[in-house]
């Protein structure tokens, strides 16, 4: 077989459609950007946050907007000693799991603190918000104690 005979076609890997964010999702990142967060009661009386779509103890839809504070207090965390250029933070920080005032599930994000010596389980800490804020999770650039 020699080269005349063979197909050959450009082809450029792409996804070129655009995914909504839904009314949960949108409702949440659009609080985002007016630096205030909120979370979704479920059928139990259950704060969720980040909201979700559908309960996923029952799967019944939810669409009941609490208002959560920006503050709550660390129920975990992991020390981040070298950050990778993907991180949040470009100094050591932690990971950490807070359970944020008004909700009851934690949320994973970053706290900024000098050393690990300054994070433990209970402490204070409140969000700290890019500016101008876009609609993005990343609005909340990092938590640090209060």
């Amino acid at each position: 077989m020699n080269d005349r005979n063979i197909l050959k076609a450009d082809f450029d890997l792409g996804f070129t459609y655009t995914r909504s964010t839904g009314p949960i999702i949108g409702h949440f990142l659009t609080c985002l950007q007016s630096c205030k967060i909120v979370g979704i009661r479920n059928s139990k009386g259950k704060v969720l946050m980040p909201p979700v779509e559908f309960d996923p103890e029952t799967g019944e839809e939810l669409t009941d907007f609490v208002d959560i504070e920006n503050s709550g207090s660390v129920v975990s965390w992991a020390w981040v000693n070298s950050p990778l250029k993907k991180h949040p933070i470009q100094s050591p920080f932690a990971w950490a799991l807070i359970l944020l005032d008004g909700a009851d599930t934690n949320f994973l994000h970053a706290i900024k603190v000098n050393s690990e010596k300054d994070i433990k389980v209970g402490m204070r800490v409140k969000a700290c918000w890019a500016l101008p804020p876009k609609g993005l999770i990343t609005d909340i650039t990092y938590f640090e104690p209060i």
